[in-house]
Order: C-alpha cells, then structure tokens, then sequence
C-alpha cells in the first residue's frame, strides 16, 4: 500500500511498502518530479500543490527538495 508523507507545505512524497514492487516507470517518475521541484527552488518560482481540496502555492523556499 502507498502511503504519503508531508515534506513541505503542501506538497506529499508517496512512498512505497517493503512489500510492493517498486517498478523502473515508478522510480522514473519521482526521480523527475523531484528534479522539477528542484529546479523550481533554484529559479526562484512556486509550485503548484493541492491542500485540504484546494490548490495553493508553495513558494521556493518552503520547497524541500
């Protein structure tokens, strides 16, 4: 089962069970996030997230990534 986990405000990291495969697209597909989160950070611009049922934006430097 997934589960999530707060880093910054308003923005959730999934994590993966010991017992769920974890396959090479999964993998991918948060190395690429995180690299988007990052080079938001660097240039200076917010993301944005969804909070308690709204999107709201995160600003660079709440970003941790």
């Amino acid at each position: 089962m997934n589960k999530t986990s707060s880093t910054s405000p308003g923005i959730e990291v999934v994590t993966v069970d010991s017992n769920d495969p974890v396959t090479p697209q999964v993998i991918a597909a948060q190395e690429a996030v995180l690299s988007a989160l990052r080079q938001h950070k660097l240039a200076g611009n917010p993301v944005a997230a969804w909070r308690d049922g709204k999107v709201v934006m995160v600003q660079p430097d709440d970003i941790d990534a």
